[in-house]
């Protein structure tokens, strides 16, 4: 459950590195990683510490 956003479940993703393209032969493999950060949500009546991405902090912030 390390490194996914406990509220849309966006995880790291892999793909090649764009730099390894053109004239140059060498593909590099990168992983990119979410923005978690440290959040307190309330959820049954308590207050629960979770890891949630920018983008859900966002949205939270709003509703």
């Amino acid at each position: 459950m390390a490194r996914e956003c406990e509220i849309c479940g966006k995880k790291p993703i892999t793909g090649w590195n764009p730099q390894s393209v053109g004239m140059n032969r060498k593909r590099a493999l990168r992983r990119w990683i979410p923005n978690l950060q440290p959040m307190v949500v309330e959820r049954n009546g308590s207050m629960v510490r979770i890891k949630a991405c920018s983008r859900c902090q966002r949205t939270a912030e709003k509703v």
